[in-house]
């Protein structure tokens, strides 16, 4: 008996199909011995064990047609089922997905592929009753995206589209481009019963040469109630009428906090008159918050003066050695202050007349005055003679 494997291949699925081949001996003649007594029989001739022998093989052969069909026959009709199973499944999905997206291809099969996208951040934390800006304090901005060359959109008919801005469930995975209108929409957040509507203010926006700037918006409920207890932002195209499919666009998930935790919010950026702990890393009532408040630094512009005058003091005297992570995040912070145009003149009268040093409001040396010509800084050299005869005067005055 011989075991071997029959390999089916359909279409790009390898199966293995063990069948059994059953390899009977064939009948051969057997030498008579004389001595057997035993005589031929009547008709014992070589014609007749041919006729004999290929009776047998063809009774043979056909009990193994039979017996193979009977072993392999249910084991391809499996395999040919699983393979037009699996086939109708994937054409019916996509059937399904385009008949979502209302007759429209989804974007990844499409020549060219259009994609709002938010190309400014979201500046955290997210407040009730608060504009929502970017990072830097500007209008959040969407534009109409060419996904294959990642460049604005600013010449096509779309360029110009109407845009919806709306609140997505915060799970609803940012990474994830490949979904359906009908999936965008199912992830929609609206407003609790009794509720106003969620999101309020300049809701729609109309693209120009492919950007968009949002106007003023915020939320009226917080995210505490919803399944990811987070919310996103989302933006899509109102009149799409063209049958290319555009991807809605959708900010990173974050938290909206009621209005009262706003009373601790950081401001980006801060005011001079701002208090000091609004800036990072600087807690309300915190250890460093106490420490400068009794080195009578209440202010950011409390704060800035000393950076600028000896900032060696503030971050290893009166903040106790704040490690450098923190001291850099503060810093970086603080030094993101608008400052007004107010510049001041000090002169010592141990120098020159018409000379004298020049600061700003928070007492960062601006330049040097000399024959009532002003030096900026960033002419000073300690290469010339007059650039080191400056530096000297500036140590001097700091010192």
């Amino acid at each position: 008996m011989l075991v071997f494997l029959v390999h089916c291949n359909l279409r790009q699925y390898h199966r293995f199909i063990p069948c059994l081949y059953v390899f009977l001996p064939p009948m051969s003649s057997q030498k008579r011995n004389p001595d057997d007594g035993d005589a031929p029989a009547d008709g014992d001739n070589p014609d007749d064990k041919r006729r004999k022998f290929s009776f047998f093989r063809v009774v043979q052969d056909a009990l193994f047609s039979q017996s193979m069909q009977k072993l392999l026959e249910p084991l391809i009709r499996k395999v040919v089922k699983e393979e037009v199973e699996l086939a109708l499944r994937k054409h019916m999905t996509n059937v399904q997905r385009n008949d979502e997206n209302g007759g429209k291809e989804i974007c990844s099969s499409e020549p060219r592929c259009f994609q709002l996208k938010f190309i400014t951040d979201i500046s955290l934390p997210v407040f009730t009753g608060a504009r929502i800006e970017g990072r830097d304090g500007s209008n959040l901005k969407v534009a109409l995206i060419d996904t294959q060359s990642g460049k604005i959109v600013d010449t096509e008919p779309q360029s110009s589209a109407k845009v919806e801005i709306v609140v997505l469930e915060g799970d609803f995975e940012s990474g994830v481009d490949n979904y359906t209108i009908e999936e965008f929409k199912n992830n929609i957040v609206r407003e609790r019963e009794g509720k106003k509507s969620l999101l309020t203010g300049d809701t729609f926006v109309n693209l120009k040469y492919g950007i968009g700037l949002v106007g003023e918006i915020s939320f009226t409920d917080n995210s505490s109630w919803t399944r990811s207890r987070r919310f996103r932002l989302g933006a899509r195209i109102l009149d799409d009428n063209n049958e290319m499919r555009i991807l809605e666009a959708k900010t990173a998930s974050f938290v909206v906090r009621d209005h009262r935790g706003e009373l601790y919010k950081k401001h980006h950026p801060p005011s001079l008159q701002d208090e000091v702990w609004r800036l990072q890393k600087i807690s309300k009532d915190g250890a460093y918050h106490k420490r400068l408040s009794q080195e009578k630094i209440k202010t950011v512009q409390d704060f800035l003066s000393q950076l600028y005058v000896q900032p060696s003091r503030l971050r290893n005297q009166i903040l106790g050695g704040m490690p450098t992570k923190m001291w850099e995040a503060t810093i970086e912070h603080a030094q993101t202050c608008v400052l007004n145009k107010k510049i001041y003149v000090y002169k010592p009268h141990d120098l020159e007349p018409k000379s004298g040093v020049v600061f700003n409001v928070v007492g960062q040396v601006m330049g040097l005055l000399s024959d009532y010509q002003l030096m900026l800084t960033t002419w000073l050299s300690p290469h010339t003679n007059t650039g080191n005869k400056l530096i000297l005067w500036m140590m001097k005055l700091l010192l």
